[in-house]
């Protein structure tokens, strides 16, 4: 599978190489980000990028976007182990932000990390049109419209019985907003046609709810060294999962119904003559994860 890890690293530490080391924020930013995790949402922007190559677009040319993506996602992790949010003492393996540096800090990291990101998709959006259409992607997806929006439903539905539809609004915003601006980012700096954006749209949204699904089963049966984040939060906060709605059985019947979805969306990729190989691992990867 792609290394997503390897990949983007040297873009963020050429950011963080610019940033004052010795200021508790950017220590307790570098902390998060720096961390590790799956860097799923890099890989995906990668393979679709390299999905892509046909039609002038490279991961090369997309890597600085995947890097901007996983500055947010981090700062949503930060902010939604607070206390006022999810209240995670464990990410990644290891204690949360808040309990090395304290929420203050935390707090302005998340903070920091959104600014840096969307400084440099500025930067990116000066280049040409086509820039400031992926960059806006991003910044769109990652709002009130998106992640943020999802965020806000979620807290809205603690302790609340919702209908499967509003657990799906509430998760294609909350997970698989920034899930679909990598894989769609690179599309704005390709030459490919409407059809193809409308195609890696629905499998990003599949592989959203799917990502999703498999994240709520985790949450009932990995253990929590191998997960590398507490478990058992699901239920301790009363919140609607697609396993307290479906059951555990009816969440993993679900989860092969989303990744169906997915193939669909590939076929389609793949009767273009398009390279759907690196996309394809993912979907599968998220299947058999264990984390």
């Amino acid at each position: 599978m792609i290394d997503a890890n390897a990949w983007i690293t040297p873009y963020l530490t050429d950011v963080f190489s610019t940033l004052d080391d010795s200021d508790p924020v950017v220590k307790a930013a570098a902390y998060s980000l720096f961390a590790g995790g799956k860097r799923m949402r890099p890989a995906l922007m990668h393979a679709s990028a390299s999905m892509l190559s046909g039609y002038g677009v490279t991961p090369e040319d997309i890597a600085p976007y995947a890097a901007c993506l996983e500055m947010i996602h981090t700062y949503s992790l930060i902010h939604d182990d607070l206390p006022a949010m999810d209240n995670d003492d464990l990410r990644r393996g290891r204690p949360t932000c808040h309990k090395v540096f304290g929420e203050d800090i935390a707090i302005l990291a998340g903070d920091m990390l959104l600014n840096t990101a969307h400084e440099n998709l500025i930067m990116l959006a000066m280049k040409s049109e086509s820039h400031a259409r992926a960059s806006y992607n991003i910044s769109h997806l990652s709002g009130i419209a998106g992640m943020i929006g999802g965020q806000s439903i979620d807290i809205d539905s603690e302790g609340k019985k919702i209908s499967l539809d509003k657990l799906y609004e509430l998760q294609h915003k909350k997970t698989g907003a920034l899930i679909k601006a990598a894989v769609t980012a690179p599309f704005y700096l390709s030459s490919a046609d409407d059809e193809v954006l409308d195609y890696l749209r629905d499998y990003s949204e599949h592989l959203g709810i799917a990502f999703q699904i498999k994240d709520d089963i985790l949450d009932v049966e990995a253990d929590e060294s191998t997960l590398g984040k507490t478990t058992g939060k699901d239920e301790r906060d009363d919140k609607p999962t697609f396993v307290t709605l479906l059951g555990l059985e009816g969440a993993r019947a679900k989860l092969v119904e989303e990744e169906n979805a997915c193939n669909t969306a590939l076929d389609y990729f793949s009767s273009k003559n398009m390279d759907i190989i690196l996309l394809k691992e993912l979907s599968e990867f998220n299947l058999k994860r264990d984390h």
